[in-house]
């Protein structure tokens, strides 16, 4: 729908002038899970200097800051790449990137990994470059991505932070909780 030609949404006509963020697509493709992530990002980032406080994990790209420009023909590419765990294009990318991320923020800081926890395509390759240093929120356990990305609003309108667990040793997989309540509209 974002790269039909004929398409005059205001997200579809500035993709095409160029001027769009990697952030607003994957928020537009993946609605209220992305607009969480990114709330929360937003909410709650406290990366070093020499760090950007939210990279998007993007197919054969590696970790691209939210704020980072795409094209159509970028889009393109990113939609023909693999996501498979052992899928060169996207893993190569993506330890690449972590490992200059790490290198970058030293030995003591934290890395929160808000997307799938109970993927390997996601933890496998970020555990072994970050180890112990990678955390994700421990109420995301037993979530799918809506609930999550409900989970993750509510914390940022609130201002009160997640709890965080390493992913190492961590259960990633677990019952589904109670149903978040409804949002009350102000």
């Amino acid at each position: 729908m974002l790269l039909r030609s004929d398409a005059t949404f205001e997200l579809a006509e500035r993709l095409r002038g160029g001027s769009v963020s990697i952030g607003e697509v994957y928020t537009f493709i993946s609605g209220l899970y992305f607009r969480g992530k990114m709330a929360y990002a937003e909410a709650f980032a406290n990366a070093p200097n020499a760090v950007h406080s939210a990279m998007i994990i993007v197919p054969g790209q590696g970790l691209v800051p939210s704020e980072a420009p795409v094209t159509s023909q970028q889009l393109t590419t990113i939609g023909s790449v693999s996501i498979e765990h052992d899928h060169q294009a996207f893993r190569t990318a993506l330890v690449r990137d972590a490992l200059r991320i790490k290198q970058a923020a030293g030995p003591d800081c934290s890395f929160v990994l808000l997307g799938s926890i109970a993927s390997d395509k996601y933890t496998e390759p970020l555990v072994e470059v970050f180890g112990e240093q990678l955390v994700f929120p421990a109420d995301f356990v037993g979530r799918g991505d809506m609930s999550r990305g409900g989970l993750m609003l509510r914390a940022a309108g609130s201002g009160i932070e997640l709890g965080y667990v390493p992913v190492i040793g961590a259960v990633r997989r677990g019952s589904r909780p109670p149903k978040l309540p409804p949002l009350r509209r102000r």
